[in-house]
């Protein structure tokens, strides 16, 4: 399948009496479950076009608090919306990728930490720096579920980042409305791509 990754390795799950698991069977149920990320990168992008919007017409302590107590709600309100729409709102215990998910999703909250020294030396470097931290946190998501496509999201929120802090960082704001439509565009692209190979193993 265009767009996916199949490692053949074998996973052993002590917890379920040791179970043998493909990695490649974990990374579709990964997929298919949380529908290659899409509602909570659906989530995160309205959260950061929120706090876009409050940095460009609040102010931007409001916008920062915004981004930084919004992002807690990530996880619950995806699992709110998995459950509402029909589906599973997790992995089955069998699949190892589930602990390595939720130790993923605590490496963007313990990095933050360095935006309070880069926001203390100069403010406008506060979304370029998250859209750095937040593109290193989903390039694991690429052996998480399999897709490539996690790559060139990560590529273009580092990359993004470096340039409106190199060259852009006059503006408060731009970094947290181009962090926000990366991530609504991004939803979308990851959604099709597994609804395609649903509609092809169907």
């Amino acid at each position: 399948m265009p767009g996916t990754l199949h490692y053949l390795s074998v996973l052993t799950t002590p917890s379920s009496g040791g179970l043998n698991m493909l990695v490649q069977d974990a990374q579709r149920e990964v997929r298919r479950v949380f529908i290659g990320g899409f509602w909570g990168q659906l989530v995160s992008s309205a959260i950061w076009l929120a706090s876009a919007a409050l940095g460009t017409w609040v102010t931007p302590r409001a916008a920062i608090l915004a981004v930084v107590a919004g992002g807690f709600f990530i996880f619950p309100i995806t699992q709110l919306l998995l459950r509402l729409t029909g589906g599973p709102a997790s992995v089955s215990r069998d699949n190892p990728l589930g602990n390595l998910g939720m130790q993923i999703a605590f490496t963007l909250p313990m990095t933050m930490l360095l935006l309070v020294p880069v926001t203390t030396f100069r403010l406008n470097l506060f979304y370029p720096a998250l859209m750095v931290l937040l593109g290193a946190h989903y390039l694991p998501f690429t052996f998480l579920y399999g897709m490539r496509m996690f790559v060139p999201l990560c590529a273009v929120l580092i990359g993004g980042g470096v340039l409106i802090a190199l060259y852009f960082s006059g503006s408060f704001s731009l970094g947290g409305w181009i962090g926000g439509v990366t991530l609504f565009i991004f939803a979308w692209i990851l959604r099709a791509s597994v609804q395609t190979e649903l509609r092809g193993e169907g």
